[in-house]
């Protein structure tokens, strides 16, 4: 016998479902609104905020959890920003700019001082390679699109070499490594920590370094979504990157061994590698912004980037790219 309550039962679960259908998106969003997800890199001071928890302490209040991810370099992380996987992270110089000529709507929100000597092109302790020039005709491998690809760029200007007559070998820094130690490459473009490892465990040379060459600035970048819904919880974050600088500047010792356990290192190269750094926090000004427009014109000079982009459309105050756009 057919129950007559059944009509009324299967009516009152399709009105349910239809109001859940409608309260999702403004559920996600509220959610959304709620959490900040961190891209960061294996080394840097977003490493010790992780490890020293303030951010999560300080967020507490505001219900705002913190989760973090991992990226193998700037390129991976802000490609993860772009698909929308993380809403903050730090990359150097030229990360964001090949990433704002592929269309991600990211915004700059803060940047460290220069640390030009935080990055260099080192070859094998026995290579007979002695200065940049010799690097013609020459296997160098690099991170596609890390800060290292402009200070190669500019080191093989100064030397009078041309971009295209040396061999670029794209890898990660994992991969770079292990093609460096096996003698597949000739050089190697490489930032910290990862300079300070193979100059201590594998007795690598310095060929050249970027003091005097490039900033080598450190930027803080949000989605631009993220950044003007939750410019407070930016704000934060900065605050507490900006706290921890300055502890990790004037105590090194104790942040190469609070470094220790997130990045397996020890402390004699975590020493040398914080000891190469830029500390503190400002937020992005005009003229650090023309500098990212010259790193930006030198690639779509050398076509490197598919199009000729106008960084202060990556601020708050420029004119959105938009991604969707660009897809």
């Amino acid at each position: 016998m057919r129950n007559p309550l059944q009509p009324k039962f299967h009516s009152a679960i399709a009105v349910v479902i239809w109001l859940l259908m409608a309260l999702a998106p403004f559920t996600l969003a509220q959610t959304a609104d709620h959490v900040i997800r961190i891209g960061y890199q294996k080394y840097g001071t977003l490493v010790l905020l992780k490890a020293r928890g303030s951010l999560e302490k300080r967020l507490a209040p505001m219900h705002v959890e913190v989760k973090w991810t991992e990226f193998p370099a700037g390129p991976q992380l802000l490609e993860g920003l772009n698909v929308g996987s993380i809403d903050f992270g730090t990359v150097g110089e030229a990360p964001p700019i090949f990433a704002q000529a592929a269309g991600a709507d990211l915004v700059y929100v803060g940047n460290e001082p220069p640390a030009s000597a935080a990055e260099a092109i080192i070859v094998p302790k026995d290579s007979p390679i002695k200065t940049v020039a010799e690097l013609k005709g020459k296997k160098v491998a690099l991170n596609k699109g890390s800060n290292v690809h402009f200070l190669l760029v500019k080191l093989l200007e100064q030397a009078g070499v041309d971009y295209k007559d040396i061999d670029t070998i794209f890898l990660t820094p994992a991969d770079a490594r292990a093609a460096f130690e096996r003698g597949s490459v000739d050089a190697w473009a490489i930032w910290e920590p990862f300079l300070a490892a193979a100059q201590r465990q594998t007795g690598a040379r310095i060929l050249a370094d970027g003091n005097g060459v490039v900033s080598n600035h450190q930027f803080f970048l949000a989605s631009r979504v993220y950044a003007s819904k939750r410019a407070d919880v930016v704000a934060i974050v900065l605050e507490e990157v900006a706290a921890v600088d300055q502890w990790a500047k004037t105590n090194p010792k104790e942040a190469a061994a609070a470094l220790q356990p997130q990045i397996g290192l020890d402390q004699a190269t975590l020493e040398l590698a914080l000891s190469r750094g830029g500390y503190g926090v400002t937020p992005v000004n005009d003229a650090v912004l023309a500098e990212q427009q010259r790193i930006a014109d030198a690639f779509y000079d050398l076509k490197l980037i598919p199009k000729h982009i106008n960084i202060h459309d990556a601020t708050l105050q420029g004119t959105s790219t938009g991604t969707q756009a660009n897809r």
